[in-house]
This record gives structure tokens, sequence and C-alpha cells, in this order.
């Protein structure tokens, strides 16, 4: 029974992993979406929203987890409320 139990932890586990990288992924798309639509570069991107240019692209292909600090302050630099980013 532990085994059985261990090893629906571990695919739970990797679901969630899987999910969550998915996530990430079609935020960062959004992102680079409207950034390109605004014509800016992720550098011009990091600095208005005051995080390192690297984090943007990271964030874009989809390789960060974002905190909701960080949602508000793409959104507020992309001129955007919160729910057009998600």
């Amino acid at each position: 029974m532990l085994t059985i139990v261990c090893r629906t932890i571990v695919i739970n586990s990797l679901l969630c992993i899987v999910m969550s990288s998915a996530i990430q992924k079609r935020f960062g798309k959004r992102v680079r979406q409207l950034r390109h639509e605004r014509d800016i570069s992720q550098e011009k991107l990091g600095e208005l929203a005051k995080v390192h240019r690297t984090y943007v692209g990271m964030i874009e292909r989809g390789e960060k987890n974002i905190t909701l600090t960080n949602i508000e302050k793409f959104a507020k630099a992309l001129k955007v409320d919160i729910k057009s980013l998600l």
C-alpha cells in the first residue's frame, strides 16, 4: 500500500510540474505578445517593470514562476490590467 501511495504522490507531483510549466509558458507568450504589440524590447520592459532584462526573457520562455507582485509590475509596464495578462 505504501508503494502505491508513493507512486501516486510522484505521479501527481510530476503532473503538477507539467501543469505549472504549461501555465508559465502561456503567461510568457501573453507577455511577449503584448510587448511586441507595443514595440518595446525586453530590456525596455525590464526597465519599465523594474526587473532585470534577463528575467523578462525567462518569464517569456516560461522558465520562471512569476510572483503576484511581478505580475502587477508587468501589467503596469505594459499598461494593461492584470486580467489581460492572465
